[in-house]
């Protein structure tokens, strides 16, 4: 898992996609991006997701964006990008692959750079 930090724009994106992009080529098959924090998301930051989309494809994995903010979830809707990514309300809810109530109504409380970075088996 890594979680983004607060922003993400043409200055930073590149070195986020290439971090993300080495936990793929190194053996993580379940991408999760913890978005519950950025609260700016250039063109850079779409065009590094749907790289990472791409990437994590041809290594047979999955990229899962979790914690991503009402507006930019309206921002992905009007892109038509909501239907490429998936999308989840938490972290946890990422991890296991599905949305539960409880889900839902612990991302409205989540507030929050790659700080960290994990891989996951999957």
């Amino acid at each position: 898992m890594a979680v983004l930090p607060e922003e993400i724009d043409y200055a930073n994106a590149r070195l986020i996609g290439a971090q993300c992009e080495y936990l793929v080529r190194h053996g993580c098959r379940t991408l999760i991006l913890d978005a519950s924090r950025a609260r700016l998301l250039d063109s850079s930051a779409i065009g590094m997701l749907v790289r990472l989309l791409r990437i994590t494809g041809e290594y047979r994995g999955c990229l899962r964006i979790a914690g991503l903010g009402t507006y930019y979830r309206s921002v992905f809707e009007v892109l038509g990008i909501d239907k490429v990514f998936s999308l989840f309300p938490t972290a946890q809810a990422a991890a296991r692959g599905t949305v539960s109530p409880t889900d839902a109504h612990e991302n409205a409380h989540e507030h929050g750079t790659i700080h960290r970075t994990e891989t996951q088996q999957g």
